[in-house]
């Protein structure tokens, strides 16, 4: 019965961490407070499942528990008069999601734009999107933004106190403030999108995609005009097709340019195709997501002509890194333009980012320049990029490969 009660804390943890806390946290704008509660119930779950039986509905006795220890701090921190109305409001609206928790509203969306207020500093919204929504840890959202994990967490909890102490509301804002803070949001689904590609075979990695596009797909149907809203959808949806693709027979890591194309997924592709083209249709200018989107369409031009797109998609590459000057699409570039101009042109691009400090632990980095350095001729180099990128690995099947890339070389 314990084996059962963990894993079924460990599926609503999973499935209704981010609704639960939106929930809680809507009418106190206290996210750290309800994180703490949600927490408290839990750990009461791991207790008393395991004796007293998993609940009818484990949501709604979670919300429940969390309400009664949320409703105990806010008396703690409020006088009997000036806290009392407000006390009651939040218990009355708590009661009755309890008592039906399928009625329980999803402020998922409304916490995002939340975290994206404009009170909120600019480099932290979107981590706090990951963490408040999605639960990922202060060390995997430092590990996609490329920022220290001490002072990631330090930061996050400046950014929840923000909240509360300015009162920013929970709402979708009006279309005259919704493209100061639509970035946060979309950069925070796609960094947990990526999170859950990476990570190869990892069960709760590919959660963590399908709930990325979940949310991907939410804000579409809300904003139905925001054509970056349709790239990043489409961005994920090329990305998704090739899923099945990335590992043989054998659970090996395969590369994109040796992926069988008749694994990869026509509806999927069909249906980020059709969002392309929407956005592309769409008034203002092209965003990143759009280009990185159409980066994917050309790869995805193999499946028709049989052949590689490479030149088109370095000028593409050209484009966003003129837009975002970002060392992650430079160092993509260089490998597209290995296939242009050759290994020494894209070792020579990479330059341009050796001397960047956030590309010290950057394992699809070193991955890339050991490559590129086996195919130039340049042993040694390849030799010690390699171990780095082996050593940085966190997914085996790409571990296994480095290995055997790097079995490859000879010395002279």
């Amino acid at each position: 019965m314990t084996s059962a009660a963990h894993r079924a804390a460990e599926r609503v943890a999973r499935d209704s961490y981010g609704r639960l806390v939106a929930f809680l946290a809507a009418r106190t704008r206290d996210v750290s407070g309800a994180e703490d509660a949600l927490a408290e119930a839990f750990a009461s779950a791991l207790k008393s499942w395991p004796e007293d039986g998993i609940p009818t509905n484990p949501d709604a006795w979670l919300l429940t528990v969390a309400r009664r220890r949320q409703t105990d701090a806010a008396r703690r921190r409020q006088t009997r008069t000036a806290g009392e109305v407000h006390i009651q409001l939040m218990t009355e609206e708590l009661e009755e999601a309890s008592a039906q928790p399928e009625a329980i509203p999803d402020r998922r969306l409304a916490l995002m734009f939340a975290c994206a207020h404009p009170d909120i500093e600019r480099g932290m919204r979107a981590p706090l999107i990951l963490q408040t929504i999605l639960g990922l840890s202060a060390i995997d959202i430092a590990a996609a933004f490329l920022i220290p994990p001490t002072t990631m967490g330090q930061r996050l909890v400046r950014a929840k106190a923000r909240i509360r102490e300015a009162g920013i509301p929970f709402a979708v804002p009006e279309r005259e403030d919704l493209a100061a803070r639509l970035d946060a949001v979309l950069e925070a689904i796609y960094a947990a999108y990526a999170k859950g590609w990476t990570e190869i075979g990892d069960t709760a990695a590919e959660r963590l995609a399908d709930e990325a596009i979940w949310l991907g797909r939410l804000v579409v149907s809300l904003l139905p005009d925001e054509a970056e809203a349709k790239g990043m959808l489409a961005l994920m949806l090329y990305a998704e097709a090739r899923r099945q693709a990335r590992r043989d027979a054998n659970g090996a890591y395969v590369p994109l340019n040796a992926q069988d194309v008749d694994l990869w997924d026509e509806a999927q592709i069909l249906a980020a195709e059709a969002l392309l083209h929407e956005a592309n249709r769409a008034a203002g200018s092209t965003g990143r997501y759009q280009i990185e989107a159409a980066i994917q369409s050309a790869h995805v031009a193999r499946r028709v002509s049989g052949r590689p797109n490479w030149d088109s998609v370095v000028a593409l590459y050209d484009v966003l890194l003129n837009l975002t000057h970002s060392p992650v699409a430079l160092l993509n570039r260089a490998a597209a333009l290995a296939e242009t101009d050759g290994p020494e042109a894209a070792l020579a691009s990479l330059d341009a980012i050796a001397d960047d400090r956030r590309m010290e632990n950057y394992q699809p980095y070193w991955a890339a320049r050991g490559h590129l350095a086996a195919r130039a001729g340049r042993k040694t180099e390849a030799h010690e990029a390699l171990t780095l990128a082996i050593g940085l690995a966190t997914d085996d099947a790409v571990r296994h490969y480095l290995i055997a890339q790097r079995a490859t070389l000879r010395d002279d």
